[in-house]
């Protein structure tokens, strides 16, 4: 089984919600010596806001409580005082027949609330020592172990170098762990835009957006459906400040940018006389996020990898599983996988067990994550009017978001926690019975 060593390292490429919120659950565990490598000087005030759902607050959870009062410390409570009321974000058609009418309740859970992107992030670097993360330092390159005595090797675009046991990529949609692990001839390693979709997007003071807008609309996550975009708003900065955004399938005439390279696409401009037809309530946000849409961007997802793993070396959130924002899952998956990956190394003591882990990570998580990437473009059809004829029934998109929801919002954490630790237990056994490597043969 390999020789064993008093401490595991792993080095995590990516200080975002993956690679922090992992970071901060594997700090605690004495056996394991970790540090984070973020490519960014600092963090910016970037992304359009979460409002996490239930799956993702049960991830919260298993990382610690430290990791979830972060999250609670740094947030705003959706409508309610009461911590005991389930909440949901509301899907209402905005145009057509329909307009005006419910049509889900997504994200259900108690004591719901939105955060902003840099917020939370600020709020799960407390959680690291300052001599555990390493900020500007942007990875260049990787090489593999050549045995299993040896450590991961990388480097960095300032010419630094570091190694590890294992090296973990959570450097998000952009991702130079995800090109190393699939080849840069894979197809699926680089994001797509399938559907050119462009999110023209405002952020403004509250007090600013209430002259404007529904004064319900600044506290609340409503989406509004209409075929020439898709119209969503979310309090952030513990209410102070609103994200508001208007998502139009068929518009970006770019390749995926992703949040943090916003302004890219600053130059598009949303026109509010295409809404003519869409509710009041829906047209004065348009008309809001159309005065400065200098936060906008073009989304993009991942195509599936046929695996998140090679060797001792992963992709975890964004970089193993970036999927469109329409279904709320993003962070929620990423959130998940930290959850399996701590809790498999909870259970590593040396280094030839550390394979047999990534390997039990991948078969839980990869049918899963991968399920939600098709489901959130689906989200992005269904809103846009473009999947088949399903908006012209408010019953069968009931049913439709309803289903999606129970697949997300009610799966059992626990369960796939203990999954990922039989298939990797199973493994080490098949291993020491039949002395044949973690890879099966490779």
């Amino acid at each position: 089984m390999g020789s064993v060593s008093p401490t595991l390292s792993i080095a995590i490429i990516g200080g975002g919600i993956a690679g922090l919120s992992l970071g901060a659950a594997l700090l605690k565990k004495q056996h394991i010596d970790v540090h984070i490598y973020e490519s960014v000087p600092a963090h910016k005030d970037v992304g359009a806001g979460l409002a996490l759902h239930r799956n993702a607050i049960k991830a919260m959870a298993l990382l610690g409580p430290k990791v979830h009062q972060a999250y609670l410390d740094k947030a705003i409570d959706i409508t309610s005082d009461d911590a005991d009321e389930e909440m949901a974000t509301e899907v209402i058609l905005a145009q057509g027949p329909h307009a005006g009418k419910k049509v889900a309740e997504l994200g259900r859970a108690k004591g719901r609330k939105s955060v902003s992107r840099a917020d939370l992030l600020a709020g799960l670097l407390e959680l690291i020592p300052s001599n555990k993360i390493s900020f500007g330092k942007k990875l260049a390159s990787i090489t593999p172990p050549s045995s299993e005595q040896d450590q991961v090797s990388f480097k960095f675009e300032d010419g630094s170098e570091a190694k590890a046991d294992c090296l973990l990529g959570a450097d998000g949609i952009h991702s130079v762990v995800r090109v190393f692990l699939l080849g840069e001839d894979d197809p699926t390693c680089r994001p797509k835009n399938h559907d050119q979709w462009q999110i023209y997007r405002t952020l403004v003071s509250t007090e600013e957006a209430k002259q404007h807008i529904d004064e319900r609309f600044t506290r609340t996550v409503p989406i509004l459906l209409g075929p020439r975009g898709h119209i969503n708003c979310i309090p952030l900065n513990k209410g102070t400040r609103l994200s508001a955004g208007v998502a139009v399938r068929g518009a970006a005439d770019t390749e995926p940018e992703g949040p943090e390279k916003s302004s890219a696409s600053s130059d598009k401009k949303l026109d509010p006389s295409l809404y003519q037809d869409y509710t009041s309530e829906a047209r004065a946000i348009v008309e809001l996020v159309a005065k400065d849409t200098s936060a906008s961007w073009s989304v993009g997802d991942h195509d599936h990898a046929h695996s998140f793993v090679k060797g001792r070396i992963a992709m975890l959130g964004d970089a193993a599983h970036a999927s469109l924002p329409f279904a709320g899952q993003g962070a929620a998956q990423a959130l998940e996988d930290a959850a399996v990956l701590d809790n498999l190394f909870g259970r590593v003591r040396q280094t030839a067990q550390i394979e047999h882990a990534l390997n039990a990570y991948d078969a839980v998580r990869r049918p899963r994550s991968q399920a939600v990437v098709d489901m959130a473009r689906k989200f992005g059809r269904v809103y846009s009017f473009s999947e088949r004829t399903i908006h012209e029934d408010p019953e069968k998109m009931k049913d439709f978001f309803r289903t999606a929801g129970h697949f997300t919002n009610d799966f059992d954490l626990m369960k796939q926690n203990e999954a990922a630790v039989a298939k990797m237990e199973g493994s080490v056994r098949g291993r020491s019975a039949g002395g044949s490597n973690a890879n099966g043969g490779e």
